[in-house]
Order: C-alpha cells, then sequence, then structure tokens
C-alpha cells in the first residue's frame, strides 16, 4: 500500500494508513535451516507426546543431544501454532447450587436516555486488588 517513489513522503503515507514507520521499513528474515531442522523435530515429537509443553519438548530435545532452551522451543512452537493438549479448568459450568440470577433487561426495548444505567467497578484500585 505504501509506494516508496510517490510524492508524498513515506512518512506522511503510514501516517495516514495509521502504521508504524518500523513497520514500513521492516523486512522479515528466514528462518535459519537450524531452527527448521528444530522445528521439524518438535512437529514430530508434538505428534508422539501431544501433551508435551516446551520444558518437556526441551528435555525430549535434549535427550536426543540437542542443546536448546526452553524458550526458544516455546518461540518456535508459537511460530508453529502448536501448543500442548491439557485438560483445562470447566470455569463455563456453573456450580451445583449456585444461584442463577435473570437478565432483567431481556424483552426491553430501550428507547429513552436515562433508561438504563450500566456501571463496571473492576477497574477500582483497592488495597488488595481490585473490586
Amino acid at each position: 500500500m505504501i509506494d516508496h517513489s510517490h510524492a508524498l513522503p513515506v512518512v506522511r503515507q503510514a501516517k495516514l494508513l495509521s502504521l508504524s514507520r518500523g513497520s514500513v521499513y521492516y523486512k522479515a528474515r528466514a528462518v535459519s535451516v537450524a531452527d527448521l531442522a528444530i522445528m521439524r523435530r518438535i512437529d514430530e515429537l508434538h505428534l508422539d507426546h501431544p501433551f508435551a509443553g516446551s520444558r518437556m519438548l526441551r528435555d525430549l530435545l535434549a535427550g536426543e543431544s540437542m542443546a536448546i532452551g526452553r524458550r526458544h522451543v516455546a518461540t518456535l512452537m508459537k511460530r508453529m501454532g502448536i501448543e500442548a493438549l491439557y485438560r483445562r479448568p470447566s470455569t463455563s459450568r456453573p456450580a451445583p447450587g449456585h444461584k442463577i440470577y435473570p437478565y432483567l433487561l431481556r424483552g426491553l426495548a430501550i428507547d429513552r436516555p436515562n433508561q438504563v444505567w450500566a456501571m463496571d467497578i473492576t477497574y477500582i484500585p483497592m488495597a488488595r486488588g481490585f473490586v
């Protein structure tokens, strides 16, 4: 979208498009051959152990005499779009015995100012966290 040969300066073009100047001049670097080999092995290990996270994959790679850190493994996993499969907490299920409050505005036509008010107090700081 940005034309370097246009009469309008690149800085102004970037500002009009709401882009930072750094992103205009950024050139993506190619992934190194060593990283590609590690990514291929991480993919194979992920297929064998889908529950393995970055720490376990690092240990599995260390067992194959590949010296790599956990953060680098996590970065490569993020780049590949893979993550460990594990059981997550069921936070959407209501606990038995808890009262379910009805939504009082359902079916109400709001047609005048000050008919309905809403407030969010989650951002109010207190001594030990937020409200």
